[in-house]
């Protein structure tokens, strides 16, 4: 287990080296006596072990492939700037720097993209790897390379490739990290090369984690068990355009031009989708239930890339131009949520050429994915831009009919495509499956052993095991096409205005992200890109009848047609995962899942605020609104709190923490910590407690209404027992903007039926809204009382809301004096689900810290060596690296970290140079 202690974020930079030196060995012995200690692995290392992966960051090196010196320069934070003479040196240097910090991360990635974590970590990944393969993205990513990529971004690439290699060049595993040490006791794995492939397809795994609505058409159709279609209904309101603004609205559809134009009076020609997937077929077997069923217990033991496996992933970006600013020129904010990892999925870090010319063409800094070369997420020297997730729907589940040898469509039996992969296993004998496609895509079903018991069965080919008749799913993606991603990224990193920008865009195919906007001229601007699929029948809502092609897709929205803004009157653009435009103002579907707006409105309101006072925004100003921490929801709820008369003087001694509480949720705060309490079991007891079991936590029982004949029976002979079956971390309902716009829905109507609660052993049935509020601020009352005493003067939010950093691999099923070694926390954290400062938790599960804001930025366009910036952990990913978790600490508490940009301003912020030469 971590250590459960808040880690030092490490002496300040530009202090004596000797009291860090003094750390350094301390940490050392305390690495050794861990190790020494690990008496099960029969062995000792030594502290020469642990440092010799440790990067040689001052002197020189002399990598075979350069052209001329480069020059890598770090700051006491170990974040790198990389100045070189021509763009092939650039991005050389970029992978041999990247490598030093992060090599063992790259090497999982790829594993993970390619579906061989199985040569890792043995037999515990192979049904991960099965999935992987059947997805195929390596072989995308494969055919995007060999077919789509322009010339300048293979050269690009090939040259990353070549650093990265350079730096493994004669070094065994335990050269380049301490994980690579500790899978040396089991496994004889060595690192291979690195290749361009390696680096295309880990925007596959990014894409995956931000696909859109997969999750949604998963749990809708699961709830079908136990509620009726206005239930569900209820569960999934519309998104509330009159109360929460889109990102997009100066602008219109042109129906006469086909594209999207800003100022335009035409009125959009809604398009309609006849039909939004099974709900409409009568045809649709109940075996669904049971396909999806296991389709999620795959999906959620996949590892996560960015995200958290698709759910509950958010962003905020915005941006504010120069009228209403204290520079007169644009600032950019952008805080990407994602979950928490250790080392952070960012790399910050500098592109410089000396000179900008034809020959080297970048001067780039910002956020990049070790691994990949270019920067993702940043600015150069005359434009800056932000991403947050758009949650346009790219994914489509289809139910396939199998008869034998095919699938049918259309009253016809088709062979399905296949191709066999074998997945080696540390440790074991290598396993041969046979992944099976249809015209839609993979068949996802074939993955789950009981998978392909449902439905109607015919005989089990010996030769593949994974066959057989029935039902099936499978999975039609943009992402499994071949695209142009990797060009999108060189393509913006040298941009240097509005129009290069959108051109650049234009092939960020996958995934779709809502891209904000600023330049050092002073406009802003912002531009949903991505592959977007039109349909036929259906939305994307539920799945579709693969074996009806009126539900295929029938292509993509061009490029010319897809929202975006520029220079707004209002002055300012906010993205964060809102609705992109109004649906009556759009004739396209683009998803039926939006987020609720409740981030975004509030930092609109935020904006407003200052604007309307008369004041204008700074640097910092922009830092505060990324750290607001009011609870939408608790602004609506506690006035009913407080108005209830409460029995229980222990109840009511909690009751009064709620008044006067200004709704923040600051770590010391004991009303967020109660309020939360209090939500968390209104929807328990509202909601989650009738939800299927398939969606409820694991192991958490209910007596329900029975659907079938099976399950044990009560005392009583007419309920069963069910338990929940999903992790803590992925159940519903989640607590976020979409249960708070449920909520909102029906809290002025006190006698709905979803306020009903049955009786227990200790409380009576309730039949409204008060007295579920009633029973639910008794068992939150309980409920603190176990987890933080009796005294509610102890009580603090950051008690219960706290976030670990955990290793991605050996952190999380390693044996424990390696987590011990490799993982950092706790963080007690402010904020909350549906919060600006979104530290997300999930109310079904508990109170601990899913995913959060893994860096922070805030551009200034008018002086970029004023901007500012923050990762989740630090530089490094070697565990006992200074720089493993040295912004931590500030990033908890809001801080940012100069951004130095000019080749004067990083001097001065220098402390070590490597040369490196040719």
């Amino acid at each position: 287990m971590p250590p459960n202690t808040t880690a030092s974020s490490g002496q300040k930079p530009g202090k004596s080296g000797r009291k860090k030196g003094r750390k350094a060995r301390l940490f050392l012995i305390v690495l050794v006596l861990a190790i020494i200690g690990g008496v099960a692995f029969g062995a000792y290392w030594s502290i020469s072990t642990v440092r010799a992966s440790f990067p040689q960051t001052k002197g020189s090196i002399t990598l075979d492939g350069l052209s001329g010196p480069v020059d890598v320069k770090r700051d006491g934070y170990g974040i790198p700037q990389v100045y070189a003479s021509s763009d092939e040196d650039l991005f050389m240097a970029q992978g041999f720097v990247q490598a030093q910090d992060r090599f063992y991360e790259m090497d999982v990635r790829r594993h993970m993209t390619s579906g061989r974590l199985s040569e890792m970590f043995g037999k515990s990944q192979v049904k991960n790897d099965e999935f992987l393969r059947t997805l195929g993205w390596d072989r995308v990513a494969k055919k995007e390379y060999d077919t789509k990529l322009s010339a300048s971004t293979k050269k690009y690439l090939q040259a990353y490739a070549k650093g990265v290699n350079a730096y493994l060049k004669g070094k065994d595993g335990k050269d380049i990290s301490l994980e690579y040490a500790a899978l040396g006791f089991t496994n004889d794995y060595k690192p291979q090369e690195w290749t361009p492939v390696d680096s295309v397809a880990w925007l596959k795994a990014m894409a995956w984690d931000l696909r859109g609505n997969m999750q949604e058409e998963i749990d809708r159709s699961l709830m079908t068990s136990r509620l009726g279609p206005k239930q569900i209904a209820d569960l999934y309101p519309e998104y509330p355009y009159s109360r929460n603004k889109t990102i997009v609205q100066e602008g219109e559809y042109d129906s006469v031009t086909g594209s999207y134009v800003r100022g335009s009076s035409s009125t959009a020609s809604t398009t309609s989708t006849a039909g939004t997937g099974l709900t409409d077929n009568a045809t649709a077997p109940s075996s669904l239930q049971s396909q999806l069923s296991g389709l999620y217990d795959v999906l959620d033991d996949l590892p996560t890339a960015v995200g958290v496996n698709g759910n509950g992933i958010g962003s905020n970006s915005w941006v504010v131009d120069g009228d209403h600013t204290i520079t007169g020129k644009p600032l950019l904010a952008n805080d990407p949520h994602l979950s928490a990892s250790l080392p952070s999925v960012w790399y910050q870090m500098g592109l410089h050429c000396r000179t900008v010319s034809t020959k080297c063409q970048y001067d780039v800094s910002g956020y990049t994915f070790a691994g990949m070369p270019g920067v993702v997420i940043g600015h150069n020297q005359d434009i800056a831009w932000g991403m947050t997730n758009s949650g346009v729907d790219v994914t489509d589940l289809y139910l396939e009919k199998l008869t034998g040898e095919g699938y049918q469509y259309d009253g016809r039996v088709v062979p399905f495509t296949t191709r066999k992969e074998t997945i080696k296993i540390a440790g074991a004998a290598s396993k041969k499956i046979v992944v099976r496609e249809t015209n839609n895509g993979p068949l996802l079903s074939d993955r789950d052993d009981e998978l392909v018991k449902v439905g109607k069965k015919a005989t089990v080919d010996t030769a593949a095991p994974d066959r057989g008749d029935g039902y099936g799913i499978s999975l039609r993606w943009t992402a499994l096409d071949p695209g142009n991603s990797m060009d999108a990224v060189f393509e913006m990193d040298k941009a240097s205005n509005w129009t290069e920008f959108r051109k650049a865009s234009a092939s960020f195919d996958v995934p779709s992200q809502n891209l904000v906007y600023a330049d050092t001229e002073g406009n802003i601007g912002y531009q949903l890109p991505g592959r977007i699929p039109t349909r036929g029948e259906g939305d994307g809502s539920l799945p579709s009848p693969g074996w009806d092609s009126k539900y295929n897709w029938t292509g993509f929205i061009k490029q010319a047609e897809l929202p975006y803004e520029y220079n707004p009157k209002r002055g300012y653009i906010v993205t964060a995962n809102q609705a992109v435009v109004d649906k009556d103002k759009y004739p396209y579907t683009l998803t039926t899942d939006w987020g609720y707006g409740t981030r975004s409105q509030r930092i609109t309101d935020l904006i407003e605020s200052k604007i309307k006072g008369g004041g204008k925004i700074s640097t910092d100003d922009m830092r505060q609104m990324q750290l607001d921490n009011s609870s939408e929801i608790a602004k609506l709820i506690v006035p009913k709190l407080l108005k209830i008369d409460v029995d229980d003087k222990n109840v009511r001694e909690a009751q009064k923490l709620l008044e006067g509480w200004d709704y923040t949720q600051d770590a010391d705060s004991a009303a967020a910590a109660y309020f939360n309490a209090t939500w968390r079991n209104i929807l328990k007891l509202a909601f989650g407690n009738k939800l299927p079991k398939e969606l409820r936590v694991k192991g958490q029982c209910v007596y329900v209404d029975p659907v079938d004949t099976t399950g044990p029976v009560d005392d009583d002979g007419n309920k069963v027992r069910e338990c929940g079956q999903r992790d803590a971390d992925q159940a519903q309902p989640d607590g976020g903007d979409r249960w708070f716009e449920v909520v909102r829905k029906i809290i002025d109507d006190p006698k709905n039926d979803w306020w009903s609660a049955p009786k227990t052993r200790t409380d009576l049935a309730v039949t409204d809204r008060d007295g579920l509020f009633e029973r639910a601020m008794k068992d939150a009352r309980w409920e603190l009382t176990a987890k933080l005493g009796k005294d509610i003067d102890t009580w603090s939010w950051g008690r219960l809301h706290r976030l670990f950093l955990k290793n991605q691999t050996l952190g999380t099923d390693g044996p424990a004096f390696l987590k011990y070694m490799l993982n950092r926390g706790p963080w007690k954290l402010s904020g909350g689900e549906a919060t600006v400062n979104a530290t997300g938790w999930n109310a079904a599960g508990g109170y601990g810290v899913v995913w959060v804001p893994s860096m922070r930025m805030v551009v200034n366009l008018g002086d970029l060596d004023k901007s500012k910036w923050i990762n989740l952990s630090g530089a490094s990913g070697h565990a006992y690296s200074a720089h493993y978790t040295d912004q931590t600490d500030k990033w908890a508490k809001g801080e940012l970290l100069p951004w130095a940009f000019s080749e004067k301003a990083v001097d001065k912020k220098t402390s070590d140079t490597l040369v490196l030469k040719p």
